[in-house]
């Protein structure tokens, strides 16, 4: 046999191939008398099981002075429910060999856990006393108050915390976007335990709600399951989703003022677009380039060419409202000035100036699409993928379609929808750090005067 030589040209990197294929799993629905969505993934290759009640109710549904009730009612729902305590809901949970989550958000609110397959039953007997007949004792609720004020006192010493709260209602305002999950002091402290049982009873009801089981569990058993373990839950909430409120005008230029710090938070955008937009995989593939991985031209600026921070990044928080779109990095003090404006010039020349090479859009569109596979490995990855299909309303097929989808995403398409959404005139910039050594440099930005915002002015 002759052995056969074959040449490789070292000297450049291969050209990778088109994207594998990839299908979403299929899901099987069933609607409950009650209203609860029944939706199952069968993955039976692993003896788990992944279990999530998603409601459709956050931080949003909060009602005007009332701010982090939805956030305190499910962190309550553990503290005792049915018939067992608090110590024996976690006792049962350790038997299980299973961990309780709770994660809210502005548009919703999720308990999820994982366990044996074997053990699905028990498990969602579990999640059915915690979600549906919560104690909600008053000394319970007297002490998770406590624990949420101790947090909000905390958060004033943390810079990001303290940008993110102060960023959102400078955007937001009095929209129900206005605010962080946590809440206002003024807020809690007014708080009652008849607000959350009234919450509770009025927001968290199975016609809002859609139970996600993934993972080694059949459609039949799931739905025989949950039948079961839900029998009792009744109720009805508003559907609606929280009213749009008018947003308010910022200045330009907003500061914290914090002695002595050595850095300075950063955060600089507006309000963009809701998650049902027609552009939205044209805008992830923008916030690609602009700002979305480590090669992305803000990060390439601030952190590899001028050595400001360790890493910028930009962001559109897509949600079921208008969300905001977001610069934010944390730089050196003396730098802050010189971020701002390299920031700014490059969210406007995205759209402008300087818009989106094709290479750059390759490389972009591979970040989004090479190994996009891995996100649907285990059954949590899964039942998390689908969380976005009930909450968005997306169509089933959604995930089989993304990597088409953002294959067919043009260099015209992605300067198109940056000149659109990003808009430079309405940008608002705060600045998180000490005022009185930047003070200078920030009258130089042409954004006109700093606007001096207390840390708890939100």
């Amino acid at each position: 046999m002759t052995a056969r030589t074959i040449l490789v040209d070292r000297s450049r990197l291969p050209e990778p191939g088109p994207p594998p294929p990839f299908r979403s799993p299929v899901i099987q629905k069933t609607v409950l008398p009650s209203g609860l969505r029944v939706w199952t993934v069968s993955q039976p290759s692993v003896a788990l099981v992944t279990i999530t009640l998603l409601f459709r109710r956050g931080s949003a549904d909060d009602p005007p002075g009332q701010e982090g009730l939805a956030a305190i009612t499910v962190d309550m729902l553990d503290e005792g429910s049915g018939s067992r305590s608090a110590i024996e809901i976690h006792e049962e949970l350790a038997r299980l060999g299973a961990q309780l989550d709770s994660d809210i958000g502005s548009d919703a609110a999720a308990l999820s856990l994982t366990v044996l397959s074997r053990f699905t039953g028990r498990a969602l007997t579990l999640m059915a006393d915690i979600a549906t007949r919560p104690a909600l004792r008053e000394d319970d609720f007297a002490r998770v108050r406590q624990l949420r004020l101790h947090r909000l006192t905390q958060v004033r010493d943390l810079p990001g915390a303290v940008a993110d709260r102060t960023f959102a209602g400078l955007l937001f305002g009095h929209h129900p976007y206005g605010h962080t999950p946590l809440g206002t002091e003024r807020a809690l402290g007014a708080l009652s335990v008849d607000d959350v049982r009234r919450f509770h009873q009025t927001m968290l009801c199975p016609s809002d709600a859609t139970l996600i089981v993934g993972g080694d569990c059949d459609h039949r058993t799931g739905v025989r399951l949950a039948t079961d373990a839900f029998a009792d839950w009744t109720g009805a909430a508003d559907a609606a989703l929280p009213v749009a409120t008018e947003l308010p005008s910022a200045p330009r230029l907003n500061v914290v003022h914090r002695t002595g710090a050595q850095q300075s938070e950063l955060r600089i955008g507006h309000v963009a677009v809701a998650r049902r937009t027609p552009d939205y995989h044209a805008l992830i593939a923008a916030n690609a380039v602009l700002g979305g991985q480590f090669v992305s031209r803000v990060n390439l600026k601030l952190r590899e060419e001028k050595g400001l921070t360790y890493g910028a990044r930009t962001a559109f928080d897509f949600r079921r409202l208008p969300g905001p779109f977001v610069m934010q990095a944390s730089v050196q003090t003396a730098g802050t000035a010189e971020a701002i404006h390299d920031s700014l010039e490059e969210l406007a020349a995205i759209g402008g100036s300087r818009p989106v090479t094709g290479q750059e859009l390759t490389l972009g569109v591979a970040a989004l699409t090479r190994g996009y596979a891995r996100n649907f490995e285990t059954a949590e990855q899964v039942v998390r993928a689908i969380m976005q299909i009930v909450l968005y309303d997306l169509p089933d097929d959604y995930f089989t379609r993304f990597v088409p989808d953002v294959l067919r995403v043009t260099v015209d398409d992605v300067t198109r929808v940056a000149s659109e959404h990003i808009n430079p005139g309405r940008l608002t910039t705060l600045v998180v750090g000490d005022y009185e050594a930047i003070d200078s440099s920030l009258r130089g930005l042409g954004l006109g005067e700093p606007a001096l915002l207390p840390p708890d002015s939100f």
